[in-house]
């Protein structure tokens, strides 16, 4: 049976090239902000866009969702757990022990699920061209969800890769979310990685693991760039994308 989504649209209003909508979504448990972008031609095809550690969803909103509007491609992004408008001081605190950090990544990757298959559930998108991506943190919860998603066509990871090696959580890390794993779980499916090549936070290293496990179609694009990327590898990942998507 499918699961019922239930949604609350907060406020709307025009933009360039369509409409922005500030919704909040939920199955049970708490509501989860997110912003709209829809296009003024439908259905379109969607994006799903997972910001960075510390983040917000407006970074992505106002970058590669923009970016992909002006293409008339939808995007949905959402405020992750402790980010945003959910920050949290006293809860922020307590995930400091590394068991609530476990427990807030799988929080997160439910949420994302969750936002992917409301963005395919609404009727100005066509489900059959839908997109992931995600930047640093949010690029490791973007290619756990396409490969639990085979609806997802395409995935972008902007400034992301392998875990880290050699620290004292990492194979604990790993038993809960894998990235080789799920890239492999990719089966086929494009992927496209934009990175710095002087990343100091997701080093190149991690990057090139997780390309190389990765099966083909896939392309790994360098930008002279730390961990923040320059506009445009932004809008270079938003045309390839429509591109996979077919629009």
């Amino acid at each position: 049976m499918a699961t019922k989504i239930r949604q609350t649209t907060i406020s709307e209003r025009a933009v360039a090239g369509g409409r922005r909508l500030e919704v909040e979504f939920r199955t049970t448990g708490d509501a989860i902000p997110g912003t709209l972008l829809l296009p003024a031609e439908a259905p379109s095809g969607g994006v799903l866009l997972l910001h960075g550690y510390s983040s917000r969803r407006e970074v992505m909103v106002e970058g590669v969702g923009v970016a992909l509007l002006r293409q008339g491609v939808a995007s949905l992004s959402i405020d992750l757990p402790l980010h945003g408008t959910r920050q949290d001081p006293l809860q922020a605190q307590a995930a400091r022990n590394p068991l609530a950090v476990f427990g807030l990544w799988r929080q997160a990757l439910r949420e994302c699920r969750l936002a992917f298959n409301y963005l395919g559930a609404r009727p100005e998108v066509d489900r059959g061209c839908l997109g992931v991506a995600g930047y640093s943190l949010g690029s490791f919860l973007a290619v756990m969800v396409a490969a639990d998603e085979p609806a997802a066509r395409a995935v972008v990871l902007a400034a992301g890769g392998d875990l880290p090696e050699g620290t004292p959580l990492s194979a604990v890390a790993r038993a809960i979310a894998d990235p080789l794993r799920a890239v492999r779980r990719l089966d086929g499916r494009p992927l496209l990685m934009v990175h710095g090549k002087n990343d100091r936070t997701v080093k190149p290293d991690q990057a090139r693991r997780l390309f190389e496990a990765a099966r083909e179609p896939k392309e790994l694009k360098w930008w002279s760039a730390g961990h923040i990327l320059p506009p445009a590898a932004i809008d270079y990942a938003a045309t390839w994308i429509v591109g996979q998507l077919g629009r």
